[in-house]
């Protein structure tokens, strides 16, 4: 199949969407959420008006209606192909329809279509959802508004039918025709200390003395240029919990939504435990499309995503231990591999592959991820070391399902470690398969850093494995829990557990109480974790448990209509239609038939523009496959890649502009003069034999030095970091009659914890393994060495870095 960089459709069109107002509720974790989209046709033709969009993939959407001269029209919920035909058939007639659908191949892209939208007509429609919120390493709740949709590469032939592939305007910035108006609430026992958040917000207002209840809102005039993301932060560590929720009044007392429900939230306070010994193969799977050349974020200093990718392997490869087994692929529209298979971690194959990332690009075309996995999968299992994989990508996949399947059928070998890169990631891939493989899902926005989130991983990849997880229920007689969660096979240190389970029986009538008691076992120790609540269900309009509930069924089922049998396509069909909550195979339709147009001919066409960064413009070997429409507030521009440059056609003629040139974080590297070094981690160093390199500060420089047994070599290189003469060094060394490196290896650590103390858990690991290292050889003259180095580096780090 052919496809192009980008184009453009024509004359610019007016478009219908004006607005977005988003009202959002938070409640402790659980979000709940109204949007309303305000559409108006100032054209002279009926239209019908596509709008896709992006949604967190844990998204239970449970409402759509439409608001016409203040008349409200509530849609109905109905099995995909039925509401699809109703909706032709409406349109047929006359009358007004309103369609709202999820895509057939990811879980987190949406589309809303209005058809029939008369001249002069103003229309509201209303989509209303709940949410989890993920916690954060912090301590933070985070929830993120979408805005940014990436084009995705086509896996197959059959997502050729996603809602994707709708021709869709990208407009800059500054054209963007609609604007996002959003106001927040936010309820906690446990006190708001404060809110942060990647827009400008208006300042936060508490709704009560005692700040259990507070408001913020988007500054006014806000452009949806970028997702939204706030950051909640209550003044109590989080604690575990149990809510119950009353079922539906007129539903079977026994139904899904008609007994109560139950979500449980468990904090696991998991001692940090070190596996006993050096194992497991390490595959770190890494995106090199061409959007990998973009900036992190829309800062101006943002570092761009390939050299965030090259630090952040450098970093994993420093920080694993001895005996373990590894590998690196790149995958675009092809895939490479360091070596033909995983091989054991030794100085010599740590050399050779830091010395093949220092050459990485982003140099591999579209996101083709499933090939790369399928290799993986192949490859015989090493006895002793089970395969910890760790996938870093922009998430630009069309069919997510294919993937999800391909890593679920190997979950049993495995667990994934998944990384979404930059806005616009899909959440639905991301977390979908370090979810089926008992991993983790990070993502990495506005000014995250790659390389923090990826240690972070690591250290929940090394620490030993939680085995043997149970729940148990102590209930009153007569009444009992099951689980509508999916078992959990991996409980990691630092994060929450959400459960949900239905209660069937009957619930005593007077005040009493149940526990629920999580079960591990950690290195032959058997752990546990309790807590007590209260069996009096609490009403709520929104039936927001019973709906997250419902969701997290759907998510184990639904894998998409190519992926999903027939018998789990029922099940989701019902799960969807029983508690109201959209599926893949769903879709809300909304029919106003007091419009009675007749319509004459086919209905004018409109999609929704997305917004597109300057810097995301498609450059020669990008990974934007699908045709894009591109709109300037001037003149119509037809894009098309032409070798290293981009050829745009406009009215007036031709211009050539050079790719680089398009992208304005484009980064030249300096060198410095040597100096002082207390502020220097964010400053550059050139070496001699360093032509390439990772556009890197001096500590990645002085941590690419390092061996793979933890130690530094005593040379050249060093001594420029540390800013004095190799001589002065050596003339400095307080034990020259012993392994030089015992110093060297002292003084790098030294200088980690002056320089690069507020990056240290990117360094934790491998200074682990240099003080491992230094105990090993250096022993009792441990002390002595480091106070000759705080002497020569003149700081003042205690020995108790070292373990005395």
């Amino acid at each position: 199949m052919e496809h192009h960089c980008g184009l453009i459709t024509g004359n610019k069109k007016p478009v219908p969407l004006k607005s977005i107002s988003v009202t959002l509720s938070i409640n402790d974790f659980v979000a709940s959420v109204s949007a309303t989209l305000n559409y108006e046709n100032e054209e002279k033709v009926p239209l019908e008006a596509i709008f896709v969009f992006p949604m967190d993939e844990d998204s239970a959407v449970y409402s759509f209606e439409a608001s016409v001269d203040g008349k409200k029209i509530v849609a109905e919920l109905q099995e995909k192909m039925q509401a699809h035909s109703k909706y032709e058939d409406a349109l047929s007639q006359g009358h007004q329809a309103y369609l709202l659908e999820e895509d057939d191949y990811s879980r987190d892209v949406f589309s809303c279509t209005v058809g029939n939208l008369q001249p002069g007509a103003k229309v509201a429609v209303t989509l209303r959802y709940v949410q989890e919120l993920p916690l954060e390493t912090d301590g933070a709740l985070r929830y993120v508004l979408p805005a940014i949709l990436n084009p995705r590469y086509q896996l197959s032939e059959q997502s050729a039918n996603s809602c994707l592939n709708i021709k869709t305007p990208i407009v800059p910035l500054k054209n963007l025709p609609y604007t996002l108006n959003m106001v927040a609430t936010i309820t906690s026992q446990h006190g708001i200390e404060r809110v942060q958040s990647n827009c400008s917000l208006s300042p936060m207002q508490y709704l009560a003395d005692d700040k259990t209840s507070a408001q913020v809102s988007l500054a006014e005039g806000h452009k949806f240029d970028r997702d939204v993301e706030l950051l909640i932060y209550y003044n109590e560590v989080h604690s575990p919990s149990v809510a119950v929720e009353m079922g539906m009044q007129d539903m079977k007392p026994d139904s899904l939504m008609g007994a109560p429900s139950a979500m449980v939230s468990f904090y696991p306070d998991i001692p940090e435990v070190e596996a006993s010994k050096a194992c497991g193969e390490f595959v770190f799977l890494m995106d090199r499309s061409g959007s990998m050349e973009l900036p992190m974020n829309n800062q101006m200093d943002s570092q761009l995503r390939i050299e965030a990718a090259k630090e952040t392997l450098l970093l994993l490869l420093k920080s694993l231990p001895m005996g373990c087994y590894f590998n690196i692929y790149g995958f675009g529209s092809s895939y490479e591999k360091f070596f033909l298979e995983s091989v054991k971690y030794t100085q010599e194959t740590m050399k050779e592959a830091v010395k093949r990332v220092k050459d990485l690009e982003a140099d591999l075309g579209g996101t083709e991820i499933l090939r790369p996995l399928c290799d993986i999968y192949k490859a015989p299992s090493i006895r002793g070391h089970p395969l910890q994989l760790f996938v870093f990508t922009d998430g630009e996949v069309d069919d997510t399902f294919s993937v999800v399947k391909e890593v679920k059928l190997n979950s049993k070998k495995h667990r994934c470690f998944s990384f979404g890169i930059g806005e616009g990631a899909s959440t639905s891939l991301i977390k979908s398969i370090a979810q089926v493989s008992g991993g983790t899902a990070e993502f990495i926005t506005d000014k995250d850093r790659m390389q923090t989130k990826a240690l972070g991983s690591l250290k929940f990849a090394l620490n030993a494995s939680v085995g043997d997880i149970s729940l148990s229920w102590k209930l009153p007689p007569g009444l009992s829990a099951t689980m509508l969660s999916p078992e959990h096979n991996a409980i990691f240190r630092g994060q929450r557990l959400i459960i949900y389970a239905q209660l069937t029986g009957t619930l005593p009538q007077v005040e009493s109480s149940g526990e629920v008691c999580l079960k591990y076992t950690l290195q032959g120790k058997s752990l546990e974790n309790r807590v007590t609540f209260s069996l009096q269900p609490k009403a709520n309009k929104s039936f927001t448990i019973h709906r997250l509930a419902a969701k997290s069924l759907i998510q184990r089922k639904d894998l998409g209509s190519r992926e999903t049998s027939e018998g789990e396509k029922e099940d989701v069909v019902n799960i969807s239609l029983q508690s109201g909550v959209l599926s893949s195979f769903t879709a809300f339709i909304a029919i106003n038939k007091e419009l009675n147009q007749p319509v004459q001919g086919p209905l004018t066409h409109r999609a929704i523009p997305w917004p597109m960064m300057l810097h995301d413009l498609p450059v020669c070997g990008f990974d934007y496959c699908s045709d894009l429409a591109f709109e300037d507030c001037e003149e119509s521009v037809n894009v098309l890649c032409e070798g290293n440059v981009l050829r745009a056609t406009a009215l007036g003629g031709v211009r050539f502009y050079d790719a680089e040139s398009l992208n304005p974080y484009k980064r030249k590297l300096a060198s410095v003069s040597m100096g002082k070094t207390s502020d220097s981690y964010t400053k550059k160093v050139n070496f001699e034999n360093n032509d390439k390199g990772f556009g890197e500060n001096f500590a990645i420089q002085l941590i690419s030095l390092q061996n793979a047994n933890g130690s530094w070599e005593l040379d050249e290189n060093l001594t420029k970091i540390l800013g004095s003469s190799l001589e002065d060094i050596k003339a400095a060394n307080p034990a020259k009659d012993r392994d030089p490196s015992m110093w060297a290896t002292v003084l790098a650590v030294l200088w980690l914890h002056t320089n690069g103390k507020d990056l240290k858990c990117e360094w934790e690991l491998l200074e682990r393994k240099a003080v491992a290292w230094l105990h090993d050889n250096a022993g009792s003259s441990i002390p002595m060495l480091v106070q000759a180095a705080n002497s020569l580096l003149k700081v003042s780090v205690t020995p108790a870095v070292f373990g005395f």
